[in-house]
């Protein structure tokens, strides 16, 4: 039996559904948008709708932890392909940055819904934040074992992270164009706040 922290596997046509609902919950809020809207902006029978998803919760629930699940299958693969703290941290505010951006319904869904979610789903989120939260952490106390930044407590590395996190209040998909330009300031910004001495 799958857990809810679990990766689900997700068809194209349920991606579809997502960023459809995660547009819409974004815009109107999870508790404002019923089934018969959900059927009508997807182009989905309800019937149909119920195929592809399990229930309303279960597609809020997917919308919350997909691009998470991505942000940490990828920030594994940085962390495994280099061991250069300012490499790390780059590519690291790049993924993040990428996103906020291409991601903003889904990140803007996750932080305004999480409290519509099921106990049992809520604790799975916030595992997942916490995995993520880890990640940062190991690439920071490397860092700092190998005296290439000074030590940073996880007071510090939640400011820097909540820096990017809610960077989905200002940061669109407008922002497309210059995603790298907006990772590049905010990996700056971590790295001078780090920085021994």
């Amino acid at each position: 039996m799958q857990t809810p922290a679990e990766k689900r596997p997700i068809s194209d046509t349920k991606r579809a559904i997502m960023k459809t609902a995660a547009q819409l919950f974004a815009e109107k809020g999870y508790g404002s948008v019923g089934t018969a809207e959900l059927s009508s902006a997807t182009n989905h029978g309800k019937g149909a709708l119920y195929h592809h998803i399990r229930s309303k919760e279960d597609l809020l629930f997917d919308i919350m932890t997909v691009y998470l699940h991505d942000l940490l299958a990828e920030a594994e693969t940085i962390l495994a392909e280099s061991d250069d703290p300012e490499q790390r941290i780059r590519a690291l505010s790049l993924g993040l940055m990428q996103a906020v951006v291409q991601d903003n319904a889904e990140m803007t869904v996750c932080f305004r819904e999480v409290h519509a979610l099921s106990p049992e789903y809520r604790r799975a989120v916030l595992r997942l934040h916490g995995d993520y939260f880890r990640l940062w952490e190991r690439v920071m106390n490397e860092a700092r074992d190998a005296a290439r930044l000074r030590a940073v407590d996880p007071d510090e590395l939640k400011a820097l992270l909540g820096m990017y996190f809610y960077a989905f209040l200002w940061v669109g998909p407008q922002r497309a164009g210059d995603i790298e330009a907006l990772a590049e300031k905010f990996a700056g910004l971590v790295l001078r706040a780090c920085r021994k001495g």
